[in-house]
């Protein structure tokens, strides 16, 4: 897999975190399978994969309503963060997005804007040795509305000084992508593991 960027020059580069910068949607997927099976509650991996970039409480809350369950939202999500956590020495980069990572960095500043936690995002970024590479963290708690409004894209082209419009989103959710749409800037997306041969 190679990435085809946008023709132009992009001012900044703002990253999605989980399935885009770290192969971390089947660790994502296997912590909640087992904390949610503690509670009888199940979640389909398709489902799994079209809630990308949706925060882990609101995750608990909307499987709740489906289920007809009364899940404890923050004890779950907490739960869930835990088990992933403890996985963590499994996690790799996607090499793609490195390879992108690599050819700017020094050059523009980068981003992650991320639906889930600063504590997840750092521990993921620090464990691909990628942490330092990034100028600001937008994560879960920084802004009201999640992806798909682009709330969060923007506040990460503010917080780093350049317009929307020149930056550039690499994303693999349609979430993540309608956020970057809906703020204006162009997009890149990051095929899931089984399209990239992982």
């Amino acid at each position: 897999m190679s990435l085809k960027l946008p023709a132009g020059k992009f001012a900044a580069y703002l990253f999605d975190c989980d399935g885009t910068i770290v192969d971390s949607m089947p660790l994502h997927y296997l912590a909640w399978k087992m904390a949610l099976a503690e509670w009888n509650c199940t979640f389909d991996e398709q489902l799994f994969y079209a809630w990308g970039g949706t925060p882990t409480a609101e995750i608990v809350s909307l499987l709740n309503k489906m289920q007809g369950l009364h899940m404890p939202i923050e004890a779950v999500a907490s739960r869930k963060e835990n088990l992933y956590l403890e996985r963590l020495s499994q996690l790799k980069a996607i090499p793609d997005v490195v390879e992108q990572i690599e050819a700017q960095y020094g050059r523009i500043p980068f981003a992650v804007v991320s639906g889930n936690t600063r504590e997840s995002v750092t521990a993921s970024l620090l464990a691909v040795k990628l942490f330092d590479k990034f100028d600001v963290l937008v994560c879960a708690g920084d802004y009201k509305r999640g992806k798909p409004d682009p709330e969060s894209y923007l506040l990460a082209a503010a917080k780093l000084g350049v317009a929307p419009e020149t930056c550039l989103v690499f994303e693999d959710a349609d979430m993540g992508i309608e956020a970057a749409d809906a703020a204006s800037m162009a997009s890149v997306k990051i095929p899931p593991p089984w399209e990239r041969g992982a």
